[in-house]
């Protein structure tokens, strides 16, 4: 229970071996700060990094907790770990020369024993050395305040952010991930501040490994997170009936559960579907019949399961978390295919989300009954860029700079945007979760036809079938989207009305959809004042947004970060705050 008469501040880390992340509450239970490791780091989902950093926890301790008499500590994996792990690390099958030895009796599972092993070995390793570096830092810079642990299922903490973030007060709560501690799948009822379990699966049949295959079959690399591409190139094939056949005997959902193949016709089953893996020496989309028949897929499979829950636990209000909640096309279908008729996914609903959803449990626990006042979970809860920073740069870096103070930056980005310029943003605090939503955005117009592929070829530098997104403001989206549905945090991907779709056709993907962004002005006041300028001078409520970083590379963190990105690529202006950098030799800022 929380330290009676002294003032408590919550910590909450996500101790994943992948996508670390720290979040802070105080007392009252705000959200002081939350962010992925990766962002201050500058490294891809900061894997086998640790969350509690000996450099940036003691800033962002004295900056946020200055007056902290007590710490609760809150993990989002339970100290206690599964039988299988406990056997497979005492047999040293974890182990560097496990790993490299013989592989022990397969498991049933779409990705290799050994990789799985690694997961676990790093899994392990992330949970054994967590909180050293914390404890090191409360001793030096706290040593009187009151410390306590806890420990907290991996699947509940996912299940915490989406109750607790949503704007109601019940629903029915689906985690479908790629492994927690026992399995894949955890199903919650939510009710007036209490979670309650209704089922968990076991086993290592999981939507999530099953995607983390579709995607090495098509040639990228889940490790560093590309299952964005199949989503992206899938738009570009149609689904295969015998590809569809063959996935549809490897993973089958039964009821909330997914069934269990025998272990001989997994293994042929696997080896059938290697016949689709795409030959490196070719372009990615000769992978596209196989990535859409993998996509048609897995909605297939996540509709199932989310229809077998309404069907064990009716509710209107679905509550959505997992890493396989980040499928934006497939979240696009999920209230048109299942019974449901609303839909909340947090922002950062993978596992650097699992350290807020630690922090909000543990304040729960010691808050009973109460109700936190946060009416819309805000996703600009990470760093801001220090104005003596942007200051800086604007005095030392010799780039043309104007400053346009009092919101008048708005008006100039949006005319400049509406000429034609691409234009990277940063305004405020960093969006928790992988997207960025007006605060570290590449910003274009989405009127001109050749925008996204200019953008992917000389800002981006990645593929030219990725997609772009549509940021819109909320009272035109009807207009501009079959069966609307508010997306604030770019979480679903739905179908434009085909009588628009020529005059946005930078951010209307192959298939005729766009991952939107909803943009209201109580939500991001200057970013909606952006969009509402550049929709005056346009006649478009409409611009693309896309992260602030190039490929491989996590959005920008500093400002350094961001000029860097600026110098080093095809952007024709960068404003930082209420000032707007423009290139030499470009014309005045």
């Amino acid at each position: 229970m929380q330290q009676k008469n002294k003032r408590t501040y919550y910590l909450g880390f996500c101790a994943t071996y992948h996508d670390p992340a720290l979040a802070i509450l105080d007392e009252a239970g705000h959200i002081l700060f939350a962010e992925a490791t990766e962002r201050f780091l500058q490294y891809k989902r900061a894997l086998n990094a640790e969350p509690d950093n000996l450099y940036l926890l003691p800033e962002l301790l004295q900056r946020y907790c200055p007056d902290a008499e007590a710490f609760v500590v809150a993990g989002n994996w339970r100290d206690s770990r599964p039988l299988y792990e406990r056997l497979a690390a005492g047999l040293g099958w974890l182990s560097p020369r496990g790993l490299l030895g013989k592989t022990p009796r397969p498991l049933v599972a779409p990705v290799p024993t050994f990789q799985l092993h690694h997961m676990m070995a790093s899994q392990r390793q992330a949970i054994q050395r967590r909180n050293l570096n914390l404890a090191r830092i409360l001793r030096t810079d706290f040593p009187a305040a009151a410390v306590t642990f806890r420990d907290f299922d991996h699947h509940l903490t996912h299940a915490a952010l989406a109750c607790y973030g949503s704007p109601g007060s019940r629903g029915v709560c689906a985690v479908i991930d790629s492994y927690g501690e026992e399995g894949a799948l955890a199903y919650y009822a939510y009710r007036d501040g209490r979670i309650t379990p209704l089922f968990r699966s076991r086993g290592a049949q999981s939507p999530g490994f099953y995607y983390m295959k579709l995607t090495e079959l098509c040639g990228f690399d889940w490790m560093s997170g590309e299952e964005w591409k199949v989503m992206g190139l899938a738009a570009y094939g149609q689904p295969d009936e015998t590809i569809l056949m063959n996935l549809r005997a490897l993973l089958s959902v039964n009821g909330l559960d997914l069934a269990r193949p025998q272990p001989q016709s997994h293994a042929s089953l696997l080896r059938h579907l290697e016949r689709y893996r795409r030959d490196p020496a070719t372009p990615p989309e000769t992978a596209a019949t196989l990535a859409a028949s993998g996509q048609h897929f897995f909605a297939e499979v996540l509709h199932g399961l989310l229809n077998g829950l309404h069907r064990y636990h009716p509710e209107d209000h679905l509550l959505l978390a997992g890493g396989c909640a980040l499928n934006s096309s497939a979240n696009g279908r999920i209230l048109s295919e299942t019974p449901f008729e609303s839909l909340f996914i947090p922002p950062a609903p993978a596992d650097d989300g699992t350290a807020l959803g630690a922090a909000l449990l543990a304040w729960q626990q010691d808050h009973p009954g109460q109700t936190r006042s946060d009416t819309h979970l805000s996703p600009y809860l990470g760093h801001a860029i220090p104005q003596k920073s942007i200051e800086r740069v604007a005095r030392y870096s010799g780039l043309p700079v104007s400053w346009h103070p009092g919101g008048q930056i708005a008006e100039i980005a949006a005319r400049r945007l509406a000429e034609g310029d691409i234009m990277g943003w940063v305004q405020g605090r960093a969006e928790l979760g992988p997207r960025a939503l007006g605060n570290r955005s590449i910003l274009a117009d989405p009127r001109t036809t050749g925008m996204g592929e200019r953008i992917n070829r000389d800002v981006k530098f990645r593929e030219r079938f990725r997609p772009y997104a549509p940021a819109i403001l909320d009272e035109w989206g009807p207009d501009y989207f079959l069966d609307y549905q508010a997306s604030p945090y770019m979480e679903r991907t739905l179908k434009f009305r085909p009588a628009v779709r020529e005059q946005v056709p930078a951010v209307v993907h192959a298939d005729g959809s766009g991952r939107l962004q909803t943009v209201r002005a109580d939500w991001n006041p200057l970013f909606h004042r952006l969009l509402s300028a550049f929709h005056q001078r346009s006649g478009v409520p409409v611009l693309l947004n896309t992260s602030f970083n190039v490929m491989g590379k996590p959005i920008v963190h500093s400002v350094e970060d961001a000029v860097a990105v600026f110098m080093s690529s095809g952007l024709d202006a960068l404003v930082l705050g209420d000032f707007l950098f423009t290139k030499p030799g470009s014309g005045s800022a």
